[in-house]
This record gives C-alpha cells, sequence and structure tokens, in this order.
C-alpha cells in the first residue's frame, strides 16, 4: 500500500471511490468543484497493486477572527472503497495526510468527524482553543490538532470552509 498525491490520470477513478464510498455523489461533486477552486490543495489516494483504493482531501480553511489567524487545512472528505475499508487505509490517510500538511505549512488542521476516530491522531474538540465550525455541530465532531506547537493557543473564532461546502451541503 502507497499513499502518494493524485495525478490527473486518477480523477475519474477518484470520482467513482468517493460515490461507491459514499453511495451518493455530492463528495465527489466536492472534490471536483474544490479542484477546479483553483485553490491549494492537498490531495491524496492510496494505491494498492496498481489499484486505486482511497482518497483524502485537505483544503486551506479560513478562521474568522480580529487577529492574525493560523494557516489551517481542512480535512474532508475522505473515502475508502467499501472492500477496503476496516483495513486500516484510513488510519494511513491521516497519519500521512498530517505529514504532507505539516511539509505544506500549515499550522494546524481541522476535521469534521467521529469523536471516537480522529483524537488518536491528536484531534481534540476545537471549542477547547476557542474555535467553532460554521456549521451546526455538535463541538465533539469539530476537532483541531496543531502542526506547529502553540499554534492555535489564542485562536478564537469560527472556522469557515471554502465557499463549495455550502453549495453542495
Amino acid at each position: 500500500m502507497i499513499i502518494r498525491p493524485e495525478r490527473v490520470e486518477d480523477i475519474q477513478k477518484i470520482r467513482s471511490i468517493h460515490v461507491e464510498a459514499f453511495d451518493k455523489e455530492v463528495e465527489a461533486d466536492l472534490v471536483e468543484a474544490l479542484r477546479d477552486s483553483g485553490i491549494p490543495l492537498i490531495s491524496l489516494v492510496a494505491e494498492e497493486d496498481g489499484e486505486l483504493v482511497g482518497h483524502i482531501l485537505f483544503s486551506p480553511m479560513t478562521l474568522e477572527q480580529g487577529s492574525l489567524s493560523p494557516s489551517i487545512a481542512g480535512l474532508a472528505p475522505m473515502a475508502v472503497l467499501p472492500a477496503c475499508q476496516n483495513k486500516g487505509i484510513g488510519s494511513m490517510f491521516v497519519k500521512e495526510g498530517l505529514v504532507y500538511c505539516k511539509n505544506a505549512g500549515y499550522a494546524a488542521v481541522v476535521v469534521l468527524g467521529h469523536p471516537d476516530y480522529y483524537p488518536r491522531f491528536g484531534f481534540v474538540p476545537s471549542i477547547s482553543y476557542g474555535m467553532t465550525s460554521e456549521y451546526d455541530a455538535p463541538p465533539e465532531v469539530f476537532m483541531a490538532k496543531e502542526l506547529k506547537e502553540g499554534a492555535l493557543v489564542n485562536c478564537q473564532g469560527m472556522i469557515k470552509y471554502h465557499k463549495a461546502f455550502s453549495e453542495l451541503y
């Protein structure tokens, strides 16, 4: 199993992975909308025996606050083919993705996800940093992880996603 950046020739398979994993097209449409927006993305695929079995995407977030805010990436969406789920691919994605984000200069990553899954990677409820999501989500499911120690200290405000999220959800 290798985790690597997406290539142009992966785009159709990435779409089919999201459609199959979520049994709907909205996440696949989101990936395409974010890709088409021109914003910098970290888009990784999982490849096993030459076949793509998963995809994860990180995009820039905005922290609406009064002072200078750190560079924050959002993890969304992540998909693994149903036949390949529960084999550790998602965990590999998150771990490798965090490394890619740190190397790209992000100070932190946020995720709207399962509160029993993401804490194993060091995510904590973002409210502990004084940050909230623009979406009406329980505080325990909107989480943040510092990639640079102290990056989120004294950061307060609302995390805003790229407009593609609100256009599709």
